[in-house]
């Protein structure tokens, strides 16, 4: 067999790669099957032979595809083919080494259909690849000594609802972005993890389209002054071969990975969670999806029936590539737009960030205040008498630090008191709940921020 690369076709990889079957083997047996015909078992494997047409029957499924079933019932392969899109083709080289078989599942029920990466010799030269495709990941978090007494901060975990988007003037308009149309969950992932790479951040990472997603493609435009299609994946997966590579990779579970320390679950009672030594992960996959910017949730469906807790198990994940680097004078928390900004001293805009940011009752600050302090794994400090009023607390309770804490893994404490800057221990409901006044980010966002400003950096409120 033969593989080909492939540009024409949504996927994951900038470099998929197809095996096909001879246009000789296509008309043995069954001679119904288009020449370039591609037989791929539920199993995932490709099959290099056609079956004989009495082992076999063809039949359409439910959804319209051509299928081979045996005289059992089962079936024995799926039809793909190429069709048109194979003039576009070209051939690359692929080093073995770096490619593992994958076989991508998609969490869009109205894309559920396999695609498959298969390792293979073929002609050309690796010179067409201008960077190797890497199992990249996210740097630890740094971590330093903090105060003596960190201040108490008012936010909480949030369940309520936005207000209404027209209950405020859009102070800050930005290029709109296209609409996107019916994409796949993997052509999704693509788009979110060239955002997330680029510093416009689309929040956690699922495969699902959303206001975090629109609101970055809007900021990334604004910064670049690019206009970015994002229905056009050819041109998002051009652009992810330069930023890092693939946007799915493989991860092996280690034993400090599946050792951790973990908590068996996180109590919503703040007298509960201050009796814990430390608010931890709950669980591997916990851990390695926001390792990974990933949402749990898409990180099992990625890999179905996986068990995280085995040391050396391959995984496949998301690539986020490298944290964005610079130094940020400015920072804008736009209300409205639940949006955060960040400036450099030339007035660029060089990132940017998805965020819950105070609600209709316990507003965020408004005006300009400055960057007081930064912490990395803060502990939390709850006071009733200053703070919002959490279940029947009456007293000041101390909790440990982690990621599972009320202000997550970072806190940028800003000159007016109480109020900063913070992680999250609930990535996917950024931009989607209110907070009690301070403006939260994803752990990694907030991560990747708190790196980049430093004491006195400007903060704005934006009404």
């Amino acid at each position: 067999m033969t593989f080909v690369f492939k540009t024409g076709f949504a996927l994951f990889a900038a470099a998929s790669l197809f095996a096909f079957a001879s246009a000789a083997q296509a008309q043995d047996g069954l001679g119904r099957l288009p020449a370039d015909a591609v037989l791929v078992t539920p199993q995932g494997e490709i099959l290099d032979y056609i079956p004989e047409s009495g082992d076999v029957q063809m039949m359409r499924d439910r959804r319209g595809r051509t299928v081979l079933v045996d005289a059992w019932g089962n079936v024995v392969a799926t039809v793909m083919g190429t069709g048109r899109q194979r003039d576009n083709m070209r051939r690359r080289e692929v080093n073995p080494d770096v490619y593992v078989n994958q076989d991508y599942r998609y969490s869009d029920p109205s894309f559920t259909e396999r695609r498959y990466t298969r390792p293979g010799d073929v002609t050309g030269s690796i010179q067409d690849f201008r960077q190797d495709f890497r199992n990249a990941a996210p740097p630890d978090v740094e971590r330093q000594e903090l105060p003596a007494s960190l201040p108490t901060l008012q936010d909480e975990n949030d369940m309520a609802a936005l207000p209404p988007e027209d209950s405020a003037p859009q102070r800050q308009t930005l290029p709109a972005a296209a609409q996107i149309t019916r994409k796949s969950s993997a052509e999704i992932t693509a788009l979110q993890v060239f955002l997330d790479r680029e510093g416009f951040s689309p929040g956690v990472i699922d495969g699902k389209t959303g206001s975090n997603v629109t609101k970055a493609i809007e900021a990334w435009q604004q910064a670049t002054g690019e206009t970015l299609n994002p229905n056009n994946t050819d041109d998002i997966l051009e652009r992810l071969r330069f930023s890092g590579g693939l946007p799915i990779t493989t991860y092996t579970i280690t034993a400090a990975d599946a050792a951790g320390p973990y908590v068996a679950s996180i109590p919503e009672d703040y007298a509960h969670k201050a009796v814990l030594p430390h608010l931890s992960f709950t669980s591997t996959a916990e851990m390695l999806g926001e390792k990974f910017h990933m949402d749990e949730t898409y990180l099992r469906e990625l890999n179905p029936g996986v068990d995280f807790t085995v040391p050396g198990t391959i995984i496949k994940v998301v690539n986020p590539g490298e944290m964005k680097k610079g130094k940020v004078t400015r920072i804008v928390a736009d209300k409205y737009r639940k949006q955060v900004f960040a400036y450099d001293a030339s007035g660029t805009l060089i990132a940017a960030y998805p965020a819950t940011i105070g609600s209709s009752d316990t507003p965020s600050p408004s005006g300009t205040v400055q960057v007081d302090r930064i912490a990395f794994d803060p502990g939390y400090t709850y006071n009733p008498k200053i703070n919002f009023k959490q279940g029947e607390n009456d007293k000041i309770l101390t909790l440990q630090p982690g990621p599972n804490g009320p202000v997550g893994t970072v806190w940028i404490a800003l000159s007016k008191p109480t109020y900063g800057i913070h992680g999250t221990p609930e990535p996917s409901k950024i931009g989607k709940t209110q907070s009690h006044g301070c403006v939260r980010l994803t752990n990694w966002d907030a991560t990747e921020l708190a790196k980049m400003v430093s004491v006195g950096t400007t903060v704005e409120f934006v009404d």
